[in-house]
């Protein structure tokens, strides 16, 4: 019972390996897509993917990407549509079959080739766009408008009509 343990401790660190150099997950742990329990949602994730190889007979890859879709979206709301879940399911499935064969050696071999490349963070800046700056514009100027003196509106408010379906309309004059 004891090797089994620690064979299945040995698959649990593969998953490990796998989702922490998965650039989408590091990306969304990072800029806190999954709230201020970002890495712990990461953690929990490891738990919960190796559990869900132990709970279900013969998988998938699409069963897997599916499943890690899903969990991004919950915990993360990160829709993930950047090619890289059949790659990280694959990974995943190579993994449980060396371990269900007891090929622990390639396993950890497997293992060790991931974590060299876990330096290679993925770093993300975020770029102004048009947008951006047009919203920033437009917040200066509220800002100027509402530290100047205080104008009456010489228009009257545009007229409010409503329609049959329950909205309330409104509509500019011209």
């Amino acid at each position: 019972m004891a090797a089994y343990a620690a064979s299945r401790e040995v698959f649990t660190e593969g998953v490990r390996a796998v989702l922490q150099t998965w650039p989408v997950l590091q990306i969304a742990v990072d800029n806190g897509f999954g709230g201020v329990y970002g890495q712990q949602k990461a953690d929990w994730m490891v738990d919960v993917v190796q559990q869900y190889f132990h709970d279900n007979a013969d998988l998938q890859q699409y069963e897997v990407e599916d499943f890690i879709a899903e969990l991004m979206d919950q915990e993360f709301n990160t829709v993930v549509d950047d090619g890289s879940l059949p790659q990280v399911s694959a990974n995943l499935l190579q993994m449980f079959s060396q371990w269900r064969h007891g090929a622990l050696e390639q396993l950890k071999h497997t293992i060790n080739t991931l974590t060299q490349n876990k330096s290679q963070r993925a770093k993300v800046t975020a770029q102004p766009t048009q947008s951006d700056e047009e919203s920033n514009d437009d917040a200066q100027e509220m800002e100027c408008e509402a530290s100047g003196p205080s104008v009456s509106r010489t228009q009257p408010p545009p007229p409010i009509q409503d329609e049959e379906d329950g909205w309330t309309v409104v509509r500019k004059k011209k």
